[in-house]
């Protein structure tokens, strides 16, 4: 019976590691995603109940003076540290992969059982270092969370962009007709949510001008990405317009809904505490949006392509095909790798400093410790964002036009 449950054993191990070599070898991307939301649960674990661990640490809890948002947010930033040590000494060693031929191509997809150890080491070590480091990790990490969201931002502007010129070069009128409905759709969604954030974030009787200032704004910006889009000189479309102005309306909503819970004009929020059913639901989300547009990012072509990728390979001079004919087969066979790895590891990196900010409330202690994301900190950011795609979208209409003779993808 012993041998018989020792084989077993034997045989479902090797069934699992066989599995996870498996899905690693098809997509390591699946792995990072599975090691980052690890990390993520346990930034929220720790910041729910690691604050009394950390008060017994003496190289941390060393001050009395320390509140309890102190310490929450003091083990989101270690984590996140730890974590973006990971994913950025990857992003170094995945400097200059081209091709599956480069040894660093089987680091990338395998060793995942070395990769947990070293993560979980670099995360554990973070605990140790002096709170001077930590505290500068915090101030750069508002800067790395910016940058991962104006890269998420150009992510959605090409993908809209992709969208559009996918259906459009089908050159069948049921497309067209589809890019009408969508289009039209997307802009009555907007509308109508903007017109809920009047109600719910302009309550009778306060005075709640910048409330209004940003919804009105939100409008504006939806209109306007529609004229100019449809202008006879821009080589716009609707269906980018409405898709922008869409997701303009919601980083509104989520900016309005991050307001102080005491703020008179925030309607949503009148009871003094969130409960946990509304945290969980809210730390899903968190996780499920930096993940997607993680690998989203990570994935795309648009930015830092491998050089030997086909959107960037060419053809091959006379001397190189010389060079070609005197390598092994196994070399000739090598396969260009289809993402930039580097640029990969460097976006989870930047991930995991935008998901301490929204953890920690962008490092500012003036909210209850039981809320996610809530401050006037995280409303100017994410109003920033919706600004910045805002620009960011007329100016791939325009740029044509101010610049003519520059070639614009």
């Amino acid at each position: 019976m012993s041998c018989l449950l020792s084989c077993c054993a034997s045989l479902t191990c090797g069934l699992c590691t066989s599995t996870a070599s498996c899905i690693s070898q098809k997509s390591a991307r699946i792995g990072y995603c599975f090691l980052f939301g690890v990390s993520l649960v346990v930034s929220w674990i720790l910041r729910e109940l690691g604050a009394p661990l950390l008060e017994k640490l003496p190289w941390i809890g060393a001050s009395d003076t320390h509140t309890k948002e102190w310490y929450q947010e003091e083990a989101v930033l270690r984590v996140s540290l730890g974590n973006f040590l990971f994913f950025g000494i990857l992003a170094l060693i995945m400097i200059g992969v081209k091709d599956q031929n480069d040894k660093r191509d089987s680091w990338h997809h395998g060793g995942w059982t070395a990769k947990a150890v070293i993560w979980l080491l670099l995360v554990i070590g973070s605990f140790f270092l002096p709170e001077v480091i930590i505290e500068v990790y915090g101030w750069i990490s508002k800067f790395g969370a910016g940058m991962f969201l104006l890269i998420q931002v150009i992510i959605l502007l090409d993908c809209t962009h992709a969208w559009n010129d996918a259906w459009v070069e089908k050159d069948e009128q049921k497309w067209y007709i589809a890019l009408l409905v969508i289009s039209v759709g997307c802009y009555i969604a907007a509308f109508t949510v903007s017109g809920l954030l009047f109600i719910w974030f302009n309550p009778s009787g306060y005075d709640c001008g910048l409330n209004i200032f940003f919804i009105v704004m939100t409008m504006i910006l939806a209109f306007l990405f529609g004229v100019i889009a449809l202008h006879p000189k821009v080589n716009g479309s609707l269906l980018p317009a409405s898709v922008i102005s869409l997701y303009c309306a919601y980083v509104l909503y989520t900016g309005l809904s991050s307001e102080p819970h005491d703020y008179e004009c925030n309607g949503l929020n009148k009871s003094r505490a969130v409960s946990t059913s509304t945290l969980v639901v809210g730390m899903l989300t968190t996780v499920l949006s930096v993940l997607y547009s993680a690998l989203r990012a990570g994935s795309s072509t648009t930015f830092l392509s491998p050089p030997s990728s086909p959107k960037l390979a060419g053809s091959k001079p006379l001397l190189e095909e010389d060079v070609e004919e005197g390598k092994t087969e196994k070399e000739k066979e090598a396969k260009p790798v289809s993402y930039s790895y580097s640029f990969f590891h460097l976006i989870f990196a930047l991930a995991s400093m935008y998901s301490a900010m929204l953890l920690s409330g962008w490092t500012s202690t003036s909210e209850s410790s039981d809320l996610i994301d809530v401050g006037w900190t995280s409303v100017w950011v994410r109003i920033g964002t919706e600004w910045v795609t805002a620009g960011l979208y007329i100016w791939t209409l325009v740029a044509p036009l101010l610049f003519p003779d520059r070639e614009f993808a």
